[in-house]
């Protein structure tokens, strides 16, 4: 059996790519809704964020990898969506009931019988796992179907428009500070830290006890690090050896550093700013296949370095992300525009014009 609303159109907008590689645009178009089916719920997304994946995938920018838009996609992207359950399907009743708000992330579903799946505490690396804007339909529509075991509640005390970038950016860099292994007390450096996911990294490093040393440039950016907890602000544009100014702050170098600026500069010089342990975690995803992350052997070994990889997190992780911003501790600042804007933004995205993290309008709460 499925519980429905009433109203559900039998047709909706959605932004849907055309053309490929770099010269791909998006248009609005009418579209059908579908229906869940069991299992599924019909989500009426009200925000959604704008993640710099998303741009990678409508441009194909990671074709080198492998990794290009499927046919299953439809053409729309976005995996930062939140917004008010209007159909429950079959065997979701005891889950969700209408009117209550879901998150839609960019693991869309899991099987749930993998070896991954069956750790109980590893599901990101399901083998058979769905993605959103990537492998089924995203959020970049009016309504989305989502998986009602996978689909995340969002709690009271988080907007939709906060929850929609916790959804991918900030579990990320949430999972992230984790990774890092940077305890209460120990020094982590954060490039980038005035961008979307750095922003957010300040504020979950501070609420987890690390010592921030914020890197990036200009007055409004020392500005923002500075106003979310960050205790040291380096600006690279001023200062000329960033590495000795971490080593004069810190002594033997920080604990963890955390790229999130997609560089082939980042990437080389992030290792030196590390002490002897210390951890680099790596988030930021070139489309430059050649960019490695990593040192020469003969610093690594000689320092035990350690380097590792972290992407998005698990179903449990996004709530302990979202839990943060429930109780007032982390906050994403936001910069809103409307899903119909959508090419305008990813160009703002483009030429560094975006604060914080975009957020678009995609249908009214009610």
């Amino acid at each position: 059996m499925t519980i429905s609303a009433d109203t559900i159109p039998t047709q909706q907008r959605a932004a849907v790519r055309k053309g490929t590689g770099a010269s791909a645009t998006t248009s609005i178009e009418t579209i059908d809704v579908e229906r869940p089916g069991p299992g599924q719920i019909l989500v009426k997304i009200t925000w959604t964020g704008l993640c710099g994946s998303d741009k990678s995938l409508l441009q194909d920018e990671w074709e080198d990898f492998g990794l290009t838009m499927k046919p299953e996609a439809k053409g729309i992207a976005g995996h930062e969506g939140v917004g008010i359950v209007v159909v429950v399907g079959e065997g979701m009743g005891n889950r969700w009931k209408i009117g209550e708000r879901a998150g839609v992330k960019w693991i869309a579903s899991t099987c749930g019988e993998c070896e991954f799946c069956l750790t109980g505490v590893d599901e990101v690396h399901c083998v058979n796992q769905l993605n959103s804007g990537f492998s089924v339909p995203g959020t970049f529509q009016e309504y989305c179907i989502a998986d009602g075991r996978y689909a995340s509640k969002i709690p009271d005390g988080v907007t939709d428009e906060e929850a929609g970038p916790m959804m991918c950016g900030g579990v990320t860099v949430y999972v992230a500070c984790k990774r890092s292994n940077v305890k209460a007390g120990q020094w982590l450096v954060l490039p980038g830290a005035g961008g979307g996911l750095g922003h957010l990294a300040i504020q979950f490093a501070r609420a987890m006890g690390m010592r921030v040393i914020a890197i990036d440039g200009g007055e409004e950016k020392r500005e923002l690090c500075q106003k979310l907890g960050a205790e040291v602000f380096i600006d690279f544009r001023e200062t000329p050896d960033v590495g000795a100014e971490i080593m004069k702050i810190t002594k033997y170098g920080a604990h963890g550093i955390i790229v999130t600026a997609a560089t082939k500069a980042v990437y080389a010089a992030a290792p030196g700013y590390l002490r002897p342990n210390g951890t680099l975690v790596a988030i930021g995803l070139p489309k430059d296949a050649t960019i490695l992350a990593g040192a020469p052997p003969m610093l690594m070994a000689l320092k035990k370095l350690n380097v590792v990889g972290s992407i998005v997190g698990t179903l449990k992780d996004v709530d302990e992300a979202l839990d943060f911003t429930a109780r007032g501790v982390v906050h994403p600042v936001l910069t809103k525009g409307k899903l119909d804007d959508l090419d305008s933004w990813v160009e703002k995205m483009v030429s560094g014009q975006l604060a914080g993290r975009a957020v678009l309008q995609v249908t009214g709460s009610k």
